[in-house]
């Protein structure tokens, strides 16, 4: 056999390659800091990302690594239980708030002709915006409920994880550069009356009317740890369950389900379903498109 054979029979029996092997152990490295530090974050704080999907966890937490001028998690991992105000930056990285006023305009147009003639039969409105972020939805759904007469009958509750957002959401600031995408989004929600009679501008911030916020309730609230705490006729939580993994979107989707009196109705965001959840048989569709749902047992 020449030497040639022999090396090609040889390395076609060798275990895998070292470059293999250290991809590997660096994979699982990675893991352990993870785990490690939502682990710590959830004993030392309260807070719980372990049931969030790990891909895009892992990126964020990568993304605060370098952001504190580290090098690795494990180093993340001493400043946040050591540092109180870099664990507040975390909860801040990990929970980029994505919204806009009268985000996805259809939605909000639906709202107003399929769900609206059904809230003008209750006596009193209890309206949940779950995961609301710096506020700028609960503000579309507070001028859509006035312009249809039923604002004064409505209490709004509006929560989040992320206390900085919850503060911009009750000041109700925004930017004005925003200021012209936003009255495109009302008019094509079907908005009645010129979006500016609805905000005050100053400098280079809008601040929206104060008999919007009147009825509106901001509170601190984790999906991943809190429990139901009042029965809604509607909530709203859009385009946050995709950040969790299996266990954890079930998990919500039981709090939902308790929370929501009979006939209630759940809105879920475009990327989302209920389908292949445990409670897909307790609702009936009302908008596939905008991802709409009604509680019938």
């Amino acid at each position: 056999m020449t030497s040639t054979k022999r090396d090609q029979l040889a390395s076609q029996s060798e275990p895998p390659q070292a470059d293999e092997l250290i991809v590997n152990n660096l994979a699982e490295r990675e893991n352990i800091e993870v785990d490690l530090l939502m682990d710590g974050v959830h004993r030392l704080y309260g807070y719980d990302f372990r049931n969030y999907a790990r891909a895009s966890l892992t990126r964020r937490i990568w993304h605060h690594v370098h952001a504190e001028n580290l090098k690795s998690i494990s180093a993340l991992q001493e400043k946040v239980l050591h540092d109180r105000a870099c664990f507040e930056r975390l909860v801040q990285n990990l929970s980029i708030p994505v919204t806009e006023m009268f985000r996805d305009p259809s939605l909000f147009r639906m709202f107003r002709e399929k769900v609206v003639p059904l809230l003008r039969t209750y006596p009193y409105i209890r309206i949940w915006h779950a995961g609301c972020s710096t506020g700028e939805e609960v503000y579309s759904m507070a001028i859509l409920l006035h312009e249809e007469g039923l604002l004064d009958k409505a209490r709004i509750y509006a929560t989040d994880m992320n206390n900085r957002s919850l503060q911009q959401a009750r000041e109700g600031v925004f930017g004005i550069e925003r200021m012209q995408l936003y009255t495109k989004n009302y008019l094509e929600a079907g908005g009645k009356r010129s979006f500016s009679e609805y905000y005050t501008a100053k400098y280079s911030s809008v601040i929206f009317q104060p008999f919007l916020r009147k009825n509106m309730i901001f509170a601190e609230h984790n999906l991943a740890t809190d429990r139901s705490f009042n029965e809604f006729n509607v909530i709203l939580c859009r385009n946050v369950m995709i950040y969790f993994n299996d266990e954890l979107r079930d998990q919500v989707h039981g709090l939902f389900h308790e929370s929501l009196s009979r006939f209630g109705i759940l809105v879920l965001g475009s990327k989302e379903s209920m389908q292949f959840t445990e409670y897909s048989d307790s609702y009936e569709l009302l908008d596939r498109v905008e991802k709409v749902y009604r509680k019938i047992n």
